[in-house]
């Protein structure tokens, strides 16, 4: 609908309250949705705002010399027709508009009243508010449109839902109501409420909430049967709705179906007046519902303006004329244009000349003007701005340079400036401004549902919840006109919390309402309704229960254990095998296979194999000091003096046969039994040296590890130095690969000599043992880093001892005739 004027102002409307939508295909031009539902109080809101220009057109005082035109859009209950026509409303301004009498084009839309709903003006919003255009909304209600930093331009003539939220725990406070359930819409406006809500319920300590329910877009029954049959079982026997029309008729079917009785419904502002609610299925449990509604005004010539609304015979577009039409379609059931057989089955043809006052119908109904008053206050709020911006006086602007905007040259951002301020008195008596949030001064009326005997629906007024500019809210109630459907009764918010338990007041809700949480592991209480848990001490954990502390559980490579037993058993396993292998060996010192592989060494070698098997068990037991300081350092050594002894008979083999060639016997005078002692002394030596240096100055000690389980007491060595450590090992590497090597290079040497093969092939299992264990030590924790070390030297020591010890007793014991020089020396012949 279009009027034309020197500034125009746009609308948008829920005039249709939804839309079909045509099946699109990729080959099909597209097209526009069709409107359906054709919503009287919607098309009465359109020309309320219709009105309030016609009004302020004929006032000498009000933007005199200057006529207002407006051009309203039909947002048809769908958010893309609404965004469509707040683009079309936008677009087409030029820079500058000039303001001639031969002028031709529709002038500038300098501002909006609209839209319906929340979601809608945040979406419209969001893209106008680029460009500063003003917006002023007669039903927005979400508080987020309050941010003035997303929002620069958005304005409303209707509380936030912040306030409205604040109205409704003024009413809990005032009943003393402290358990109450919040049912919500699932959009914008609903999420937006439940969000408020919790966090101003904590504030203001006026309550607590039981439950917490977002109402589903789809009439999903098995949804709305959980949340009735919520209502129904709990002891909250207030229910606050915040949602729409259509969630509540889906609602209370279901209330009516589970007969949930008993429970006393406080209504928003969007549910307070719906008259679809008030029906003889549903009042007998929706009588004496409380709510607040929108702020009622009287708005003085409106009915007669709407009494002066015709269609147009002519059908041209005067006046919006075919929106008029389907506007007196809807309300007199007739047609301008009948569809054939509409008259033969009794459909009446429509004649433009049928009396409004002779059918009834809402629209006329002007003694209830709540979101009309707002539209109206809406379209005045802009015209004051414009008016103010008028009256400037040159070179006391409040622009750059004391500049004033005018007409011609008018921005957007400019009418904002103006509408920040602007400050009025409506006919009925509100005073409307707008705070630096752009939302008007807040007020509500408070609504009770009465019941009448004759089956009627009595909506009275039973008090006001308003803001002061200065002394916050101001809560009227006379509670002798309130009519109750149920007695009252208390209800206790929570159980008390048992040993185990703490008292948790819950997110954004006062310590009335708490919630019994278990107490976190490693804490207990030992009493009812204790408001804190007490942590255990350091060496006890809490009980399954969590009402009293027990020992923590230790953690370390023990002798009882399945692991450690084995362990153990393999290292002693080793010892004695060791001890066997010297026994044999000194009973059959005398042998020519004893005597050829330097049995001195062999004795040194067969010793140190043992104190490796030996030292594994000091990785086994709780650790101490003294066997965290030890188990190192005999590690260390021990296999020094193995790996040395093993090198030593290598260099030993080499020097023999190179001795057997004319003119090698020097090599053996260089290397002979003194010089062999004092190689593996010296070689020994140094490792001792390394562990000495290393316990001095950062010895290993023991240490209870409570990083890898929380209930659990790892008890472990931590080595110190990792430095230490690892010259440590590098040195033990360094002989084995020197070993290695030098067995390699003798390894085809004739038969009599071939100890180099068993050396070359233990010292290939040595080190490919302790080169797994490295990365398997670092990613084990606790005890099982011990036994990955244990096993490596248990593995590696029998891997020497029966390597180079396995061919030997097996020709001693069970061969004994190749044990004889004879058979030496011709093996070593053949060789040759």
């Amino acid at each position: 609908m279009h009027k034309p004027g020197d500034v125009v102002l746009g609308g948008l409307f829920e005039v249709h309250y939804t839309s079909v939508f045509p099946e699109r295909t990729f080959t099909s031009e597209p097209r526009q949705p069709s409107c359906k539902g054709f919503d009287t109080l919607g098309f009465r809101h359109a020309m309320t705002m219709a009105f309030a220009i016609d009004e302020i057109n004929k006032n000498s005082n009000l933007l005199p010399n200057v006529t207002l035109g407006y051009s309203l859009y039909d947002n048809c209950g769908a958010l893309v027709v609404g965004f469509s026509g707040a683009l079309s409303l936008a677009s087409g301004r030029e820079e500058q508009f000039l303001l001639k009498e031969n002028c031709l084009g529709a002038p500038p839309v300098l501002g909006i009243v609209g839209d319906h709903y929340s979601t809608f003006s945040i979406a419209i919003s969001n893209v106008l508010g680029l460009y500063n255009m003003p917006i002023v909304s007669y039903f927005a209600t979400c508080s987020c449109l309050s941010d003035q930093q997303r929002f620069p331009s958005f304005f409303r003539t209707i509380p936030s839902d912040a306030f409205q939220v604040r109205a409704m725990i003024q009413i809990l406070k005032h009943f003393g109501w402290t358990w109450v359930g919040l049912l919500v819409s699932d959009d914008d406006y609903g999420l937006h409420v439940a969000r408020s809500f919790q966090s101003d319920l904590a504030q203001s300590g006026g309550g607590c909430l039981a439950y917490l329910e977002v109402l589903p877009w789809d009439s999903d029954k098995s949804e709305l049967r959980r949340i009735v049959h919520l209502i129904k079982t709990s002891a909250a026997r207030v229910v606050m709705v915040f949602a729409h029309e259509i969630h509540m008729i889906q609602l209370m079917e279901e209330v009516v179906r589970q007969n949930v009785t008993g429970q006393q419904w406080i209504a928003s502002e969007a549910l307070t007046t719906a008259t679809v609610l008030q029906t003889p299925d549903f009042m007998p449990y929706l009588s004496g519902t409380l709510g607040i509604a929108i702020r009622w005004g009287e708005i003085p010539g409106l009915r007669e303006f709407l009494l002066q609304i015709r269609p147009d015979q002519n059908d041209n577009d005067t006046f919006g004329n075919s929106m008029v039409r389907q506007f007196w379609e809807h309300t007199f059931k007739c047609r301008f244009a009948p569809l054939p057989g509409w008259v033969e089955a009794g459909g009446a043809p429509c004649t433009g000349q049928e009396d409004l006052t002779n059918v009834e119908t809402e629209f006329l109904d002007v003694s209830n003007l709540r979101p009309d008053y707002n539209v109206y206050k809406a379209v005045y709020a802009l015209a004051y701005a414009l008016n103010d911006m008028l009256h400037c006086v040159p070179g006391r602007g409040p622009f750059s340079g004391h500049s004033c905007a005018t007409l011609q040259t008018l921005e957007p951002w400019q009418l904002v400036h103006y509408l920040q301020k602007v400050n009025f008195t409506t006919s009925y008596g509100d005073q409307v401004s707008f705070d630096e949030n752009g939302d008007a001064l807040p007020i509500y009326d408070i609504m009770n549902w009465l019941w009448l005997p004759d089956g009627r629906t009595k909506v009275q007024n039973v008090g006001e919840v308003k803001r002061l500019a200065f002394k916050g809210e101001e809560l009227t109630i006379n509670e002798d006109k309130i009519f109750w459907n149920f007695e009252f009764k208390e209800s206790v918010c929570s159980e008390s919390c048992p040993p185990g338990t703490r008292m948790a007041r819950k997110k954004g809700e006062p310590e009335c309402c708490f919630d019994c949480i278990p107490c976190s592991e490693g804490k207990i209480s030992n009493k009812t309704d204790s408001m804190e848990c007490n942590s255990c001490p350091e060496d006890f954990w809490s009980s399954t229960h969590r009402d009293h502390c027990v020992p923590k559980k230790t953690e370390f490579l023990s002798y009882h254990e399945p692991l450690g037993i084995f362990l153990t058993t393999a290292s002693l396993l080793g010892t004695f095998v060791c001890a066997v292998v010297l026994a044999i060996f000194i009973y059959h010192r005398s042998t020519p296979l004893v005597r050829a592989n330097n049995s001195e060494l062999s004795f040194l070698l067969l010793v140190s194999l043992k104190l490796c098997f030996l030292c594994s068990l000091l990785f086994i037991g709780r650790p101490r000091l003294w066997t965290c300081q030890l188990r190192h350092a005999a590690f260390g050594i021990s296999f020094v003096l193995c790996v040395s002894c093993i090198l030593v008979k290598t260099i030993v083999v080499l020097a023999v046969f190179k001795a057997s060639k004319p003119g090698g016997g020097a090599h053996l005078k260089w290397f002979g039994p003194l010089q062999q002692r004092g190689t593996v002394l010296v070689l020994t030596s140094i490792q001792a040296a390394i562990c000495t240096a290393w316990l001095v100055s950062s010895s290993p000690v023991p240490h209870k590890n409570i990083q890898y389980h929380n209930d659990k007491i790892i008890y472990e060595c931590l080595v110190g130095s990792t430095v230490g450590f690892a010259v440590l090992l590098g040195y033990i590497g360094l002989l084995a690969i020197l070993s290695f090597l030098l067995a390699f290079l003798a390894r085809n040497l004739p038969d009599n000599f071939n100890e180099a093969k068993l050396i070359t092939f233990s010292m290939l299992i040595f080190c490919a043992v302790w080169v797994a264990f490295v990365p398997a030590y670092v990613n084990s924790p606790g005890k099982y880093a011990d036994a990955v070390e244990v096993f490596a030297i248990l593995a590696s020591s029998f891997g020497l001892l029966v390597s180079l010890f396995g061919p030997k007793c097996y020709t001693i014991l069970l061969r004994p005739e190749r044990n004889t020089k004879k058979a030496i020396i011709s093996r070593g012949a053949m060789k040759s």
